[in-house]
């Protein structure tokens, strides 16, 4: 009989599920689940990946969600989460505690601080499992991750963003005026709005190196998601029109921010490969920017693989297994 593993990971933005069948990840997806907006946002999201979930043997359940400002505190959000979860999906629930491994959700409501955001743990421990000696490097949509995997030194985000292995910048939903208060324009250097405008997915359309199937959330201004329109919001932030200025001469602008950004997690990297000891040899890519993060690597001189290469996946699996680790991650570890 064919076990089915379900893994999920519960974000304030997406519900990312994978299914492993006999430890072979054959389908993996991602759903939009604002969870800002209610926790109802999951139900619609769990009904969206009923296909995926029909018939598992056991479910595997990580999140980042608890942080949503929807919860009073952290762990009123794990409990809720939680509580949602036994709800709605039938068969073995395990939820993942970090280090301290996979437990059922009676055990786990009872240490909840132990199971949020601790998603980021268990790509960590599958890598190290598969290549020891590398550093992680997973963007989202939101939040980047850098982890020596052998060695993951911060266990909460708190602790993370101090010692550089959380860096909060994403490939889309980051707004621009979190990345720069000035860039060049038009042979000057320009203040920029501190508003909400533009996101990064904004500038990505702008350069033209944003997938068309990572950007799952409304715009900035409800409005469409064309580069000309992309262009309309990035050039509020300058107090100008999109059509004050060549398409070229903004794209150096966007250049300019995207680099900031880049800027940043490199800076994560170095702080996290600074710590003694750490002896890493490779670096593997994860999350929807994934390509991205590659130029890490290539600045640092690191040899890079996909994290979606080093699992048994079905080969059109294996983008979308990079793009949500985590839930493959902790449905592999389950099975195992």
């Amino acid at each position: 009989m064919t076990k089915v593993t379900i893994g999920l990971d519960v974000g304030g933005a997406h519900l990312k599920v994978a299914r492993a069948e006999d430890g072979r990840v054959v389908a993996v997806r991602q759903f939009a689940c604002p969870l800002w907006e209610g926790l109802d946002q999951l139900d619609t999201a769990l009904h969206a990946a009923d296909p995926l979930i029909a018939g598992h043997t056991d479910c595997a359940i990580t999140m980042t969600g608890e942080l949503t400002e929807i919860f009073e505190s952290r762990e009123a959000g794990v409990l809720a989460i939680l509580e949602r979860l036994r709800e709605r999906l039938q068969g073995e629930l395990r939820v993942f505690m970090g280090l301290k491994g996979f437990a059922s959700p009676q055990s786990a409501a009872g240490d909840p601080l132990s199971v949020a955001s601790a998603n980021f743990i268990a790509t960590a421990l599958l890598i190290a499992k598969c290549l020891p000696k590398s550093l992680l490097i997973d963007m989202g949509s939101t939040t980047t991750d850098i982890i020596a995997c052998d060695r993951p030194l911060g266990l909460t985000d708190a602790e993370r963003l101090q010692t550089g292995e959380l860096v909060y910048t994403g490939l889309t939903r980051t707004p621009v005026a979190s990345i720069a208060n000035r860039a060049p324009l038009a042979g000057q250097w320009q203040g920029l709005a501190r508003d909400g405008f533009a996101t990064m997915a904004d500038v990505r359309r702008i350069l033209g190196d944003l997938p068309d199937d990572v950007d799952q959330h409304p715009t900035a201004d409800g409005r469409g998601k064309s580069q000309e329109q992309s262009l309309i919001r990035f050039a509020r932030g300058f107090g100008r029109d999109a059509e004050m200025r060549h398409l070229r001469e903004w794209q150096v602008s966007a250049n300019y921010v995207s680099e900031r950004q880049l800027r940043s997690i490199h800076d994560g990297a170095l702080q996290v490969l600074s710590r003694p000891g750490e002896g890493i040899n490779s670096m593997v890519l994860a999350g929807i920017g994934a390509s991205h993060a590659e130029q890490i690597a290539i600045r640092l001189r690191l040899p890079a693989v996909a994290f979606g290469s080093l699992i048994d996946a079905a080969d059109d699996q294996r983008l979308w297994a990079t793009r949500c680790a985590p839930a493959v991650a902790v449905a592999l570890l389950q099975h195992k």
